[in-house]
C-alpha cells in the first residue's frame, strides 16, 4: 500500500513539473498574464530591493552580533554534518542500508552550511548581491536543491523506520540489498532539482525579461504565488504530512507492543506461580521470548548487546535471591523475559519521545517560511514584514544545523564513531 502511495506521489510530482513547464513556455497568453502580474508586483515594490538592508536598520554593534550569529550557524552546520560524513568514511560498521539515508541527509545539510549560508551573509547584511548574475543563479539552484533534498531525506528516514518497525522480518531480510536504497537516494536529488531547478535557470529566458533588479539575487518566481503554492505542496506540506503519519504509526505500534508485552508478562507470571506439569511452561516461555526477539526495530539493533547484559544480570540476581526454593528452567526463563521486557519498554519510550521531537522540529523550522513565502508572493511583498520573513528564512536553514543532533547522534553506533574520531585515545582506553 505504501509503495503504491509513493508511486502516486512520484507521478503527481512529475505531472506538476510538466504542467509548470507547459504553463511557463507554452502559450503567449500565459506569458502575457504573467507579465501583467509581474508588472503589478514591480510597481508595488517601487523598484526597491526585496532583501532588508540590515546595515541601515541596526547599529554597528548589532550588525556585528548578527554576523557572528550567522557565522556560528554556518560553522555548526558544517561541523555537525561533516562529522557524520567523516564517520562514514572511517568506520565501515556504519555502512548499513538505513544509515546511508543519514549520509544523504548530512551531505545536503553540509552544503547548506558550506556554500549557501556563507554567500548569503554579506548579501543580507549589506542588502546588495556582489557576486554577479551567474553565481547568483548557481547559488539559488544549490540553495533550493539542498533544502528540498534535506526535506525529502527526512521523509525517507521516517519511511525506513516505519518499515523496520511494522515489517521487521522483511526489513531484516533486505538489509543486504542496497539497490533500492541507492535508487531512493538518487530519486531524492532528481525530484528536488526538478521542483525548482528548471524554473530558476530558464524562467527569465522564456518570459523574455527579468523582474530582478541589479544588486539583487532572487528567483524569477519570487512573486508568483501559484507556482510557490504548488512547489511548497511537494517541498513541505506533503513531506510534513508523510513524516507525521510514519512517526505516529510507529508510536502506535510501540504502544501496541508495550501492551502486548505487559499482558504476556502477567500471563507468564501466573503460569510460573502454578506447579508446572511437564514442559508446558518452558515451551510457553520459549515461544514468548522467540516472538519478542524476532521483531526488533532499527532503533534497538545497536543496543542489543546492552539488553543481553541486562538479561544475564537479571538472571544471576534472581538465582542469588532464590536460596529458599529450587530454581527451575521455567523460573530462569520468566526472570529473563521480565528483564528484557523492562529494557525494551524503556527503549520504546525513548524512541517515541525522539520521534515526537523530530516531527515538531521539522514543522517548526519549515512551516513559517513556507506559509509566509506564499502569502508574501500573493500580496507582492506588501503584507509581510521583511525582517520577519528573514527570520523564517534563517529558521529554515537552522533545521540543517540541528539535523545531525536529531538523527545520527541518537544512534549508539554513530556516537561511538564520533568518539573514535574526536577522542581516539579515550576510545581505545
Amino acid at each position: 500500500m505504501l509503495n503504491i502511495c509513493f508511486s502516486v506521489y512520484s507521478i503527481l510530482l512529475i505531472f506538476f513539473i510538466f504542467i509548470n513547464s507547459y504553463c511557463t513556455v507554452s502559450s503567449e497568453k500565459s506569458l502575457k498574464w504573467m507579465d501583467n502580474m509581474y508588472s503589478k508586483c514591480a510597481e508595488g515594490r517601487n523598484m526597491t530591493s526585496s532583501i532588508p538592508n540590515l546595515e541601515s536598520k541596526f547599529t554597528l554593534v548589532v550588525l556585528v552580533l548578527l554576523a557572528v550569529l550567522m557565522v556560528l550557524i554556518a560553522l555548526i552546520t558544517v561541523l555537525g554534518n561533516g562529522l557524520v560524513v567523516l564517520a562514514f568514511l572511517v568506520n565501515k560498521d556504519l555502512r548499513h542500508r538505513s544509515n546511508y539515508l543519514f549520509l544523504n541527509l548530512a551531505i545536503s545539510d553540509f552544503l547548506v552550511g558550506a556554500f549557501c549560508i556563507p554567500l548569503y551573509i554579506p548579501y543580507v547584511l549589506t542588502g546588495k548581491w556582489m557576486f554577479g548574475r551567474l553565481l547568483c543563479k548557481l547559488w539559488l539552484v544549490v540553495d533550493y536543491l539542498m533544502c528540498t533534498a534535506s526535506a525529502f531525506s527526512i521523509v525517507l528516514i521516517s519511511y525506513d523506520r516505519f518499515l523496520s518497525v511494522t515489517k521487521a522480518v522483511t526489513y531484516r531480510n533486505q538489509q543486504g540489498m542496497m539497490s533500492k536504497t541507492v535508487v531512493k537516494m538518487v530519486a531524492v536529488w532528481v525530484f528536488a532539482f526538478l521542483i525548482y531547478g528548471p524554473a530558476i535557470l530558464i524562467w527569465d529566458h522564456v518570459a523574455g525579461y527579468s523582474i530582478i533588479h541589479d544588486g539583487e539575487c532572487n528567483a524569477e518566481f519570487y512573486y508568483n504565488w501559484y507556482f510557490l503554492l504548488c512547489a511548497s505542496t511537494f517541498e513541505f506540506f506533503t513531506p510534513c504530512i508523510s513524516v507525521a503519519y510514519f512517526n505516529m504509526h510507529i508510536y502506535r505500534d510501540i504502544q501496541k507492543r508495550k501492551r502486548n508485552r505487559l499482558q504476556s508478562t502477567v500471563n507468564i507470571s501466573k503460569q510460573v506461580s502454578v506447579p508446572p506439569t511437564g514442559n508446558n511452561v518452558l515451551m510457553a516461555d520459549h515461544c514468548s521470548l522467540k516472538e519478542d526477539v524476532s521483531s526488533p526495530d532499527s532503533e534497538t539493533e545497536d543496543s542489543l548487546s546492552t539488553s543481553r547484559t541486562q538479561v544475564q544480570s537479571a538472571v544471576t540476581d534472581g538465582s542469588h535471591q532464590s536460596r529458599g526454593y529450587s530454581i527451575t528452567p521455567d523460573n530462569d526463563q520468566s526472570v529473563a523475559l521480565r528483564a528484557k521486557t523492562r529494557s525494551k519498554l524503556n527503549r520504546d519510550k525513548k524512541i517515541a519521545k525522539s520521534l515526537a521531537i523530530i516531527v515538531c522540529v521539522f514543522a517548526i523550522c519549515w512551516a513559517p517560511y513556507s506559509l509566509l513565502m506564499i502569502i508574501r508572493a500573493a500580496c507582492c511583498g506588501e503584507c509581510v514584514n521583511d525582517v520577519l520573513y528573514e527570520i523564517t528564512f534563517w529558521l529554515l536553514w537552522l533545521n540543517s544545523s540541528v539535523n545531525p543532533f536529531l538523527y545520527p547522534l541518537c544512534h549508539v553506533r554513530f556516537r561511538k564513531a564520533f568518539m573514535k574520531i574526536l577522542c581516539p585515545k579515550r576510545f581505545v582506553i
